[in-house]
Formats: structure tokens, C-alpha cells, sequence
């Protein structure tokens, strides 16, 4: 059976593939990558794939404000409320630039500390993701004609002789390693990006903890994609992971994404 994106969700879906191509475009060339004031890469694909974004999002919701990564980084962020877009154009560029396939384009809407819309989609895999509030998740994989026949997707119950877990490929640490000493754990797989929410939200891995630092453009889409798959993603604390925080900011505290 399949499920249909609202015509919001389209919209999006429509701008994340016009990204992923301009990404895909210059993945196929001798890139090169620099380093952003916080030391963390940045590529022509990022700053390509935010200004596609970014126009985009202005035709289709004008009133909006949008935090986006990389005018973050410059220092242009908006003030934001109740309502706003959260976008990381190339989520994973250290995936990009060591050409392992596992960046995405990851776009979002935030109401009242909620991402309650968010599309993930991964160019190179040719794999995309979708959630939205009251309405579903689903997953879907292009044809040559970039259609793409959208599955309703959903987290699976953790089954009882241990967790798949899935842990950053570029960033694990101890405080990862010393939780998962602490639960059953059956297997153990690495994935880059936002896909390892979607892993989670489409019932092929169980458990995605995360303790060292992200920001919200790295984590609202795929949040979006995992609560309306009906996972939940946690603060360490157990409260809901929220949107929002200026005055950190916009710096996440350690989650853990699960069913």
C-alpha cells in the first residue's frame, strides 16, 4: 500500500531532489573541501545545495524564517517563534568528501518546538525518506525518472534477544560505547548522516544513541521522519529532544532515538 505526500510535503521532497542533484553534479567532479570557523568541512556542494533550499523556501512559504547550516556558520540566523524551517543542505560532509555515499539533504518544519515535517534524502543512494505529523512516513527509492512509489514505513518493537543498534560512522565516542555496554545489543552497524534516524523510522535498526555534539539542522528532519514513523528521540534525561534553543545556540544535548 502506498502513501501520498501532502502537497507541503511535496513541495519539499520536489527542492531536497533539485539539491541532491546540484550535490551529485559536483560529486562527480574534483571537488574540494575548507574549513568553517568551528573547523568542521564545508564544500561548493553545501553552499550549492543551501542556495537551491533557500530559494526554494522562498517561493513556497515566504513567512517562514529558516535557520540553514551554512548561513548559521556566516552568522545569519533569523529570530525565529513558534514557526520555522530548519535545513542542513549536506548532512554528512565528511561522507561527502571521503565519497562513501551516506550524506543527505535534510529540510524541516518546526512548530512549537516540534519538527512536525521533515524529508531526508540521500543523492548517491538514490533513497529517500518523508514524515509528517497525523499523516505518516514513508520511504521510497527514485527511478530513473526521479519518481518514486512512497511505502509506508514504521518502527519496529525491539525484538526480545537484543537491539540493532546504528552509531555514527564519523563521530562515536566513549560515553557510545560505554552505553551500549549496558544494553543487549545483538548487532552493531555504522551509518553516516541523518539515515541512521531513518534506519530507525523504516524498522531495520532498533536503537540510535547519539552523545556527541549536533546541531538542530543535523537532527530535525529525520526527527520528523522517526515520530511519524511512531519513534520517539529522547534527551539523555528522558525529556523530548525539542527545537528552538537560541540560547544554546541551537546545539543538541545527547538523545537516544529508539521505538
Amino acid at each position: 500500500m502506498s502513501i501520498a505526500p501532502s502537497p507541503l510535503m511535496q513541495d519539499l521532497i520536489r527542492l531536497a531532489l533539485a539539491a541532491g542533484r546540484e550535490i551529485m553534479a559536483i560529486y562527480a567532479t574534483d571537488f574540494s573541501a575548507k574549513a568553517k570557523e568551528d573547523l568542521t568541512p564545508v564544500t561548493e556542494a553545501d553552499e550549492a545545495a543551501e542556495k537551491i533550499i533557500l530559494s526554494g523556501l522562498a517561493r513556497i512559504d515566504a513567512s517562514t524564517p529558516v535557520i540553514s547550516e551554512e548561513a548559521a556558520a556566516a552568522g545569519r540566523i533569523p529570530e525565529v517563534s513558534e514557526r520555522f524551517f530548519l535545513v542542513d543542505p549536506l548532512d554528512g560532509t565528511k561522507e561527502f568528501i571521503s565519497r562513501n555515499g551516506e550524506f543527505t539533504v535534510n529540510i524541516a518544519k518546526v512548530q512549537h518546538g516540534v519538527p512536525v515535517v521533515g524529508v531526508v534524502y540521500a543523492p548517491a543512494l538514490r533513497r529517500a525518506f518523508w514524515g509528517e505529523a497525523g499523516v505518516g512516513a514513508a520511504a521510497g527509492t527514485l527511478a530513473g525518472d526521479d519518481s518514486v512509489n512512497w511505502l509506508p514505513i514504521r518502527v519496529r518493537p525491539c525484538p526480545p534477544d537484543g537491539a540493532k543498534v546504528v552509531a555514527s560512522r564519523s563521530h562515536r565516542d566513549q560515553a557510545t560505547e560505554d552505553y551500549l555496554k549496558g544494553i543487549n545489543v545483538k548487532s552493531l552497524c555504522s551509518a553516516g548522516s541523518s539515515l541512521k534516524f531513518c534506519l530507525v523510522a523504516a524498522g531495520e535498526a532498533d536503537l540510535y544513541p547519539r552523545f556527541g555534539r549536533t546541531m538542530e539542522w543535523d537532527t530535525a528532519a529525520g526527527h520528523a521522519v522517526v515520530a511519524a514513523a511512531g519513534g520517539r528521540v529522547m534527551t539523555i534525561e528522558g525529556q523530548p529532544l525539542t527545537y528552538g534553543k537560541r540560547q544554546r545556540g541551537y546545539d543538541n544535548p545527547g538523545f537516544i532515538v529508539s521505538a
